[in-house]
């Protein structure tokens, strides 16, 4: 697993497998999850994260516990 901060845009992406992402579903307005062909969860994004008291404290935890943890200071541009 591992996890990106991206503090520009305010969310986390939660990464829990290297597959191709295939289809991907909002299931609120902050939450996205992402799944391969076979429907397994690749990783899933939580917008508005800093608002998020519980999931920044488990980001605390993570780090600690040597979960690689990415915090980005800018959005990457698409072309």
């Amino acid at each position: 697993m591992t996890i990106k901060y991206d503090k520009i845009a305010d969310a986390v992406y939660m990464k829990m497998s290297s597959a191709a992402i295939a289809n991907s579903f909002k299931l609120d307005d902050t939450l996205f999850v992402d799944k391969d062909k076979e429907g397994n969860i690749v990783g899933f994004e939580i917008l508005d994260a800093s608002s998020r008291e519980d999931l920044i404290s488990n980001l605390e935890k993570n780090v600690e516990d040597g979960v690689p943890v990415s915090i980005i200071n800018s959005t990457p541009v698409v072309a």
